[in-house]
């Protein structure tokens, strides 16, 4: 038999035979597979490398962005310039506004709350107060004033108080429109704490009319109008539906002398 003709490469045996590849061949076909694999890397690496680079520019900017923020709000550049009050009605605005000066030319961050805090205590009709910065200059106080619900009566002449018993004034005269409030135990006691909650729940009419109060027990609070009617109201609860049955029975009974709103169900009328 004869021999198969001698090649210089390799071929594959087999029905259809390709044309027998070369060493050459062999070695151009690997070094063009580790050119594209070379290539495909690179490709690879530089787009990770813009990824990386946008990344880092982004996170960059943001420091930037919030580190400038920070340094300009604490700068001469958000500085309070001016203070307004907001809620003065029985209070002089100006003279709040004078009291807080030492926060002028403060960068607004820097406003020292504890030092607005002791400067606010000089008044007392101040209840509850809030800041609010304005950038870039202004420094708004938002106060709410406390209401008063009578006087009591001392030596000392006539005190004014909240509902808290928190003295607000104290004046030689009564103070006009303010009922003279008589409790047993003083302005700690619950006889008290119960009459300024009653105060309060008056409806508008009826307040300006009140000319006393008076209370032994938190559930035997007693008032009394400029007309000369007394009105028996009990405890402070329910004092929404006693004022509803105050004004109705008023209105029918316009010559009483007393009505009893205890049960604010059945008025009775004396």
């Amino acid at each position: 038999m004869p021999e198969p003709p001698a090649h210089d490469g390799f071929y594959a045996a087999g029905a259809d035979e390709p044309e027998p590849t070369s060493t050459r061949d062999v070695w151009r076909a690997a070094r063009a597979r580790r050119k594209a694999l070379r290539s495909e890397i690179r490709r690879f690496t530089q787009r990770s490398r813009r990824r990386r680079i946008v990344w880092l520019s982004s996170i960059g900017a943001v420091v930037l962005l919030i580190g400038g923020s920070v340094a300009a709000a604490y700068s001469p550049l958000f500085a309070v310039e001016k203070i307004s009050v907001v809620g003065a009605a029985s209070l002089d605005p100006a003279a709040i506004e004078a009291a807080l000066g030492d926060q002028l030319g403060t960068p607004l961050a820097l406003v020292d709350t504890s030092e607005v805090k002791a400067a606010l205590l000089a008044f007392p009709l101040i209840e509850t107060y809030a800041l609010e910065a304005r950038p870039p200059h202004d420094l708004t106080v938002r106060i709410v004033e406390r209401t008063p619900v009578g006087v009591i009566r001392s030596g000392a002449g006539y005190t004014l108080v909240d509902a808290a018993g928190v003295a607000l004034s104290t004046t030689s005269d009564q103070p006009a429109g303010q009922p003279v409030i008589e409790v047993d135990g003083g302005v700690e006691s619950r006889a008290f704490q119960s009459a300024g909650l009653v105060v309060r729940a008056l409806p508008a009419d009826v307040r300006a009319a009140l000319t006393g109060v008076r209370a032994t027990t938190a559930d035997d609070v007693t008032l009394t109008l400029d007309s000369g009617l007394t009105v028996v109201w009990g405890s402070a609860e329910e004092s929404a539906l006693k004022a509803l049955a105050l004004s109705a029975a008023m209105v029918k009974n316009p010559d009483a002398a007393s009505i009893d709103v205890t049960s604010p169900e059945v008025a009775v009328v004396g």
